[in-house]
């Protein structure tokens, strides 16, 4: 188990950010259940919105949220997988700063233990894009709650030690 501080929980500014082509606002299952688990975790929701598998909607949207001072983290879910429509990481790869490479494997290497080699087919990522910190999940209702059960929950709370995303916010 991972000990936690005794300090008082630091809430972040969370926008979360669906892309997919089939979904709506009343179906998007992942979104929701990001939006309840943020919620749920003491968090603020500042942003939630959908947008098409199109490269230049998600990277404007990306800028749009990554320039505001009122947006922490942004969490995207969908558009990881390796059809022809998903270029969620390719819009990533346009906006970071800077690549956080063990989230990608950390989300795998904990997939693979409940899907198997499927996991291949994530290109699950994140990285920083000025001060701002990003995480692209598959869009699936499973990977999305594995996400943020297993990592993020952790990492977005200054009370997880041995270290967190979240003290790190001020130096980034």
């Amino acid at each position: 188990m991972t000990e936690k501080d005794e300090g008082g929980f630091r809430p972040c500014a969370i926008a979360i950010l669906t892309i997919s082509d089939t979904r709506t606002p009343e179906t998007d299952r992942s979104g929701q259940i990001l939006a309840d688990r943020v919620i749920q975790a003491g968090h603020m929701l500042t942003a939630r919105d959908l947008v098409p598998d199109i490269l230049g909607e998600i990277v404007e949207r990306l800028r749009l949220w990554i320039a505001r001072e009122d947006i922490e983290v942004i969490i995207t879910t969908g558009g990881t997988g390796i059809t022809a429509r998903d270029v969620t990481p390719e819009a990533f790869q346009r906006v970071i700063d800077k690549e956080i490479p063990g989230f990608g494997e950390l989300f795998r290497m904990l997939s693979y233990a409940k899907i198997g080699t499927a996991t291949i087919q994530s290109r699950a990522l994140a990285g920083i894009a000025s001060r701002t910190l990003l995480f692209a999940l598959p869009g699936s209702t499973g990977a999305v709650a594995d996400g943020w059960d297993d990592i993020l929950i952790h990492q977005l709370d200054n009370r997880h030690r041995p270290c967190n995303f979240v003290d790190l916010l001020p130096r980034l």
